[in-house]
């Protein structure tokens, strides 16, 4: 063998130079469209889980007598509506929230949970659990 090396020949770039960077720029916003969009979706998730705790919560404590409204608000969501309704039998709370879309950037879409408890004795002695008015 003799030392001699043989030339490498390498493929012209041609065509293909800057189609890196060309698919990394279309590419690129469209990945960063779906992070916005999944964490979209777990924001919403969330609210939708503390809405639902909040309703919750607000049932019960107003079933007793006491303020739903007040433990609701603590549980809910920043900027969240709650409405307390019901009738002699039971009550209802009703929790609104809203999402943001996109950081903000969009109108915000709401997410809403409701809950409805029976209203419980007053302690009288009329039966039941003799659970007193005002129990928070």
């Amino acid at each position: 063998m003799s030392g001699r090396r043989w030339p490498v020949r390498l493929p012209a770039h041609g065509r293909d130079r800057g189609a890196f960077t060309a698919e990394l720029a279309a590419g690129l916003p469209a990945l960063m469209l779906l992070l916005f969009a999944g964490l979209t979706a777990v924001g919403a998730v969330t609210t939708k889980g503390r809405c639902v705790d909040a309703a919750r919560e607000g049932a019960l404590v107003a079933a007793r007598g006491g303020p739903g409204t007040e433990n609701a608000a603590r549980i809910a969501p920043a900027g969240a509506e709650i409405d307390l309704s019901g009738d002699a039998d039971a009550v209802t709370v009703t929790v609104r929230a809203p999402v943001p879309i996109l950081g903000g950037h969009l109108p915000s879409i709401t997410v809403e949970a409701s809950a409805t408890a029976a209203r419980e004795p007053d302690g009288t002695g009329s039966g039941g659990s003799g659970a007193a008015a005002g129990v928070r």
